[in-house]
């Protein structure tokens, strides 16, 4: 990161008292015009969970090759699809009794896609919504792991049920059968592949290993997408099959049987993303916090910092202090929920009052920590707007 990007961030902030977050305009379409590029042609499903924006969600929409939204709750999917957003499949099945029921009003049930991958769900969704009601729309989601060695390993995220062909299949002869339901999408989202970093700094033979294993999985999980979604096809005509996801939009649009990639995270890009081989999007989304002390020599303690990502403990799950350069954690306390000191060459440009600009692990998180998003171009704020949490809104 340059002495240049932290200037122009300062500049534009000046007025701003820390904690506060921000988007640099510039970077995040760049980011959209480069997932554009890399989905070849294959229209791009908004992830709304890495966004958590609604005005920035509305903007990576206007992004030409960009339509519809993946939410990851159905009271989310009923809210965005309730402020005029047409087409949203909710990316995990839902319980949500109240949310279901909103199904039974005809223009919601036209723009939402649950998603199903058991029996089970469709009778929770008949015990909750009329006979009469408008068909639901249903997606199947078929579980993209890799399971080697006649599935005594399993190498990715536990999802689905749905594994085999045969299995997705009979699923949708099930989705078909039962009034009230119609099938119209299939997804497979493969994690292991498009969420997890395949160039991880200090880790060069884990990395090594990560990329090969992605890519014997990754012909596996082609010939098997492949083959479930012709055995589905042959039950019932699809509208869509979603795929992919920021880490993986260049070869799963390579996929034929693909017609759509989801991806979210590779708009804002954050530090989770340093750690890939194939693409790193540019930082777009920031946070900045005030340094309030100097307890020692070579320390300096900021407010606040313990934004921690979700996932498997450890230190890439942490924010990452981005400028000034050269700022590192205290190993004893790293990132304190209330006050966070940092050492480092960085820590000489930094006396009481400066900024520290960090960014998140993740993307859409960092908006669970704050009301606003104030948007940058250039050396200036051009606008301010609520995240999900500035509007009342904390789904998960």
């Amino acid at each position: 990161m340059s002495a240049a990007l932290r200037d122009r961030l300062d500049a534009a902030t000046a007025e701003l008292d820390p904690p506060f977050a921000v988007v640099d305009l510039t970077a995040f379409r760049t980011n959209a015009a480069e997932l554009r590029a890399r989905a070849a042609g294959r229209p791009i499903r908004v992830a709304s969970k890495s966004v958590r924006c609604r005005a920035l969600l509305s903007a990576a929409l206007a992004e030409p090759g960009f339509a519809g939204i993946m939410a990851f709750t159905l009271p989310e999917a009923v809210w965005l699809a309730r402020s005029g957003h047409p087409d949203v499949l909710v990316a995990y099945p839902s319980v949500h009794r109240a949310a279901l029921a909103e199904l039974s009003d005809e223009t919601l049930a036209e723009r939402i896609t649950v998603m199903i991958d058991s029996p089970e769900q469709l009778d929770l969704i008949d015990s909750v919504l009329p006979s009469n009601r408008p068909p639901v729309r249903v997606c199947l989601e078929l579980d993209a792991s890799w399971r080697p060695l006649f599935g005594a390993a399993h190498i990715g995220v536990r999802r689905s049920p749905l594994h085999t062909p045969a299995q997705l299949a009979r699923a949708a002869r099930t989705v078909v059968a039962r009034p009230g339901f119609r099938l119209v999408g299939v997804m497979a989202y493969e994690a292991h592949i498009a969420g997890l970093q395949d160039h991880p700094p200090g880790r060069p033979l884990y990395g090594a290993l990560l990329r090969r294993i992605q890519h014997v999985s990754r012909s596996e999980l082609a010939a098997r997408r492949t083959a479930a979604v012709d055995a589905v096809r042959q039950v019932a005509e699809l509208e869509f099959v979603n795929g992919g996801g920021t880490g993986s939009v260049h070869s799963t649009a390579a996929e034929p049987a693909v017609t759509e990639i989801a991806a979210g995270s590779g708009l804002y890009g954050p530090a989770t993303f340093d750690g890939y081989a194939a693409w790193r999007p540019h930082p777009a989304a920031f946070f900045a916090l005030p340094v309030v002390r100097r307890p020692a020599p070579g320390v300096v303690t900021v407010l606040g910092g313990g934004w921690v990502a979700s996932g498997v403990p450890r230190g890439d799950r942490l924010p990452r202090p981005t400028l000034p350069a050269g700022l590192r954690y205290v190993g004893t306390e790293g990132a304190g929920e209330v006050q966070t000191p940092l050492t480092g060459p960085g820590v000489r440009e930094l006396a009481i009052g400066d900024r520290v600009w960090f960014r998140h692990a993740k993307a859409g998180e960092l908006c669970e920590r704050v009301d606003e998003l104030h948007l940058v171009d250039g050396d200036r704020i051009v606008d301010t707007v609520p995240t999900y949490r500035g509007e009342g809104h904390a789904f998960l």
